[in-house]
């Protein structure tokens, strides 16, 4: 019997769409590694452990930017992640059934609010309040904590830590809101009747179930913090060196990019700039392995885990 047209029709246009998005993803893959690979092939070792970023001498060592794109986004990950699982625990089982759809409409908001508004409200906010305020009172802990040592510039790894993690807070909730919610009503009846309380009942019986869906979430705002430019670069200071304190200017590589790229006027130079969008991409990829691994891994259950 012969297929409809129609059928034929649907089957070769889902067809295309599914093979564009590989498609897309080599071809941009390519066009970064092959405008990189002069600097990779002569600088690649200065590139990943170089920390001088020296264009008229052609040094172009970017581990300050590779570390400062880490600590910022593990940092803003680390006060987003909290925040952003109490949020949707407050949604969807704790908080009055009258404040969910309110609240949860709220912190979606967050999510839509240009990059460029955050930038500037750290700017003219955050940044004035951090060095006449916050950074003040966290320097006496300096003597035992040095991630809080050094003077209050203002404009530092913590400023654009805290403006990154509002900005992922609300794609982590939103997705943990959803993961929730798709855990099957009977699980927590069933721990109520138990005697469970409402505290037990989400602990024991709404996370477990939820966690792969959970770990995705936070996954993607790590990726999202990975990538932020515009916000970051109006506040992190844009110093080229390894921080040694949150209260340190820094760089990441997307504010490096973002900086230098439009004042590449040399070959070379250009070169560099695209071996660190490459590096970027590579992490990036790097991470969301990584969060695969870890999603399928927690899924099924790891062997001595308190879930399985």
């Amino acid at each position: 019997m012969q297929t409809p047209l129609g059928d034929r029709l649907y089957r070769t246009v889902t067809t295309v769409c599914a093979a564009a998005i590989p498609l897309v993803l080599v071809l941009l893959t390519a066009v970064v590694l092959r405008a990189a690979w002069p600097a990779l092939s002569t600088h690649a070792a200065d590139l990943a452990f170089g920390t001088t970023w020296d264009v008229p001498r052609a040094r172009f060592g970017a581990l300050p930017a590779i570390a400062g794109t880490l600590l910022t986004a593990l940092l803003a990950l680390g006060i987003a992640t909290p925040l952003a699982l109490g949020v949707a625990i407050f949604t969807v089982d704790i908080g009055p059934r009258r404040l969910h759809e309110p609240v949860a409409f709220l912190v979606n908001l967050l999510a839509a609010i240009p990059s460029v508004v955050y930038g500037l409200w750290g700017v003219f906010v955050l940044v004035p309040l951090l060095r006449t305020t916050i950074m003040p009172a966290l320097v006496p802990l300096g003597s035992l904590i040095p991630l809080f040592r050094g003077p209050a510039y203002g404009p530092s790894v913590l400023a654009a830590s805290l403006v990154l993690a509002i900005m992922v807070l609300p794609y982590i909730a939103s997705i943990s809101r959803e993961v929730l919610l798709a855990v099957p009503k009977a699980q927590r009846e069933a721990a109520l009747a138990l005697g469970a309380t409402r505290w037990e009942v989400v602990r024991d019986a709404v996370l477990p179930a939820a966690r792969s869906g959970l770990i995705g979430g936070v996954m993607l705002g790590l990726g999202r913090a990975f990538g932020e430019t515009l916000a970051v670069t109006m506040v992190i200071g844009n110093r080229h060196a390894i921080p040694d304190s949150l209260f340190d200017p820094a760089y990441t590589m997307a504010s490096l990019l973002a900086n230098e790229f439009a004042e590449a006027s040399s070959d070379a130079h250009l070169s560099a700039l695209m071996a660190v969008a490459a590096l970027l991409l590579v992490i990036t990829l790097l991470v969301n392995l990584l969060a695969r691994w870890l999603v399928r891994r927690v899924a099924i259950g790891l062997p001595g885990s308190r879930w399985s």
